[in-house]
């Protein structure tokens, strides 16, 4: 029931030109020698999760909240080659229960996209990125964990189309993620309805889609979005039992997302909502951003 910001991460997470931010799923790249540096604080909620298929609430835990604080600067390399980094600081609690909640800085991302093909409106971009756990937070305490504490690599590939004049666009992209293994702080575990006498445990490899629906525009963008997030394989939470690493997590979800930024400061903002999914939480997730852009000279 890992909480979908993504930071699924998912997460899932989220911008435009006068001065303008941007991410790993969209088209919009910084100049060279432009860097824009977002602070952007998430809250995710859920009362209801999917035990497998089953969708059901614990009383038990009541509302699961999980909330952060994430610092991403953003490097323009050429108009053509972006890096962008990304450190969140992130926080768990419930309001019914015993389960104390997590906290602390959570894993070290990267991401270097890069514009292959542009072609009047239409471009081809592939963005390559992967993620180190910093923290020393507790994988295996599920949904109280603040993350998996595994290494990730994901792979890109993202169509974009913007019609000039009107600024209306649509985007479309497809990735896959590996992720290494944990390491539990216990000397076995059960999972796929076997028992494995080891604290390293095989976290699933990942995979989304998602298409987008905007208009972007000088200092201004907002959009509609529907994506997919899901694991190759693993298993389900066993009934009544807490999730694991091993879980086989899907989710669908939609939302908004807009951006005002008619200088080098800006603002932005996200919803989104979980519609459909597997041992994970039905969550509604808010996120609201502080963007800067500093432009050097030559």
């Amino acid at each position: 029931m890992k909480s979908t910001l993504k930071c699924l991460i998912v997460a899932a997470l989220l911008t435009p030109f006068a001065a303008q931010a941007q991410m790993p799923q969209d088209a919009i790249y910084m100049n060279k020698r432009q860097i824009c540096v977002a602070g952007m604080y998430g809250y995710s909620s859920w009362n209801q999760y999917w035990e497998g298929s089953l969708k059901r609430e614990n009383l038990n835990i009541g509302t699961h909240t999980t909330q952060s604080f994430m610092l991403m600067p953003v490097i323009g390399i050429s108009k053509r080659v972006n890096v962008i980094l990304s450190l969140p600081y992130v926080w768990t609690s419930t309001s019914a229960g015993n389960l104390m909640g997590q906290r602390g800085i959570q894993d070290a991302s990267a991401w270097l996209k890069v514009k292959a093909v542009q072609v009047g409106g239409f471009s081809v971009n592939a963005v390559v990125g992967g993620s180190v756990p910093l923290g020393n937070y507790v994988p295996s305490f599920l949904p109280m964990s603040i993350g998996l504490q595994c290494r990730t690599v994901t792979g890109r590939l993202l169509l974009n189309y913007r019609e000039r004049k009107t600024g209306l666009y649509i985007t479309a992209h497809g990735s896959y993620g590996w992720r290494g293994n944990t390491r539990i702080d216990q000397d076995a575990y059960q999972a796929n309805d076997r028992v494995y006498n080891t604290n390293e445990v095989q976290v699933p490899n990942t995979y989304d889609a998602a298409v987008r629906l905007g208009i972007l525009r000088k200092g201004i963008q907002t959009e509609f979005w529907a994506e997919r997030t899901a694991c190759l394989n693993g298993d389900n939470i066993r009934r009544n039992d807490m999730p694991f690493p091993t879980n086989n997590m899907q989710a669908t979800s939609v939302g908004w997302y807009a951006k005002v930024q008619p200088h080098n400061i800006g603002v932005n903002a996200r919803i989104g909502y979980v519609v459909d999914g597997m041992n994970v939480g039905q969550s509604t997730s808010y996120m609201l951003g502080l963007l800067y852009q500093i432009n050097f000279k030559k």
